[in-house]
Parts: structure tokens; sequence; C-alpha cells
């Protein structure tokens, strides 16, 4: 069962059971099952961020040791964030729609979310193009401090301040949670593992 040697294979297994279990997390009382898309929403924001910071730092190490195993997964990482980010946006979509019945795009963390996904996927084309591993080493460094700061300055309208789980108190909700980001987090790894088979 060759099969099971590919990291593609455990990326798709890892987002399936994390959609299995979201559709089995506990409610809540204001928003109800919907609650769930919120859940799943905010773990893969997370994902999406937490690659893209290691994508930075795996690039600055690349960029001043000049060694191409930290470039190289530098590249990996930063395709993985960005897919995740990218494919946060839907995700934004239909919490909004399941919660709010309707759709807020010019809130100010989603059109951010917007801005730097289609700078991301088009600087990310150009740089797989110019097959310079350490251009883009120098860009994950550029896209990520970008993210921080505009994410550090966007207000919070829809999307509560952090964190509104862990400040809960509510045992089973944050462990659900932690479940998720596991899942999420596990599902980033594999996709990681499956650019670097491709000899990114």
């Amino acid at each position: 069962m060759m099969f099971l040697k590919s990291p593609f294979f455990w990326f798709i297994l890892a987002v399936l059971t994390t959609a299995g279990l979201t559709a089995l997390g506990p409610q809540e009382q204001s928003l109800g099952p919907n609650v769930r898309i919120v859940y799943l929403h905010g773990a893969w924001a997370i994902t999406a961020e937490t690659a893209l910071a290691i994508a930075a730092g795996t690039g600055l190490l690349g960029i001043l040791s000049r060694r191409e195993r930290p470039q190289r997964w530098s590249t990996a990482l930063g395709r993985t964030g960005l897919f995740f980010w990218v494919t946060y946006l839907p995700l934004s979509l239909w919490a909004m729609q399941a919660n709010w019945n309707g759709l807020f795009l010019s809130e100010p963390r989603f059109r951010l979310a917007v801005v730097f996904s289609v700078a991301g996927v088009l600087l990310q084309v150009g740089l797989t193009l110019l097959a310079r591993p350490i251009f883009t080493s120098l860009f994950n460094v550029l896209f990520a401090v970008a993210l921080w700061i505009g994410l550090s300055r966007a207000q919070y309208v829809m999307h509560p301040p952090p964190s509104p789980i862990f400040d809960s108190g509510i045992l089973s909700l944050e462990l659900f949670f932690i479940g998720i980001l596991f899942l999420t987090m596990s599902a980033a790894y594999f996709m990681t593992r499956w650019w670097l088979q491709k000899n990114v």
C-alpha cells in the first residue's frame, strides 16, 4: 500500500478527520451548532498564520546561512501557509452567513485577508517561475511581517478579540478546539512534506 507513504494521503485524511470532528463538536448557547464553523474557521486561520510565521523563520535562517535546506523548507511552508490562508476565506464567508445571516465583506480583517490572499498567490506564482529559493525565502519574511503588522492594526468588528474560546472558561470547548487545531496543524505538516517531496 504505497499510498500510506504519501504525505498527500495523510493530508487528506487529516482534513477529513477535522471535518468529522467539527461536525460532532459541542454547541454554544447563543450560536448553537453553527459555532462549530467558528471553531474550524479559527483553527484554520491559526494554522495559516503559524505556517507563514515558520516559513519566515526558516527563510531568514536560509538567507543568513546561505543553506539550501532551510530555504526549501521556507518555500514549502510558505505555500502551505498561503493555501490555508486562501481557503480560510470561504470558511469566513460560511461563518458569516451561518451565524449572522449575511456577508459583511467590508469587515476589516476579512478585507485584509482578501488583499493578502491575492498578493500572496500572485507573488508565489512569480517566485515559482523564477525558481530562486533565496528570493522566496525573502518574500516569506516580508510577507509574514507585513501580515503581522496588518493584523495588529485591523479593527475587530465581527471577529471577537483573542481568545474567546480560551477566555470562556469552558473546558470542553477549549479541549475540543485544541483537538481541531492539532488536526489542522497536522494537515499543514503533511502538506508541507508533500511540497518538499515535489522538490520545491
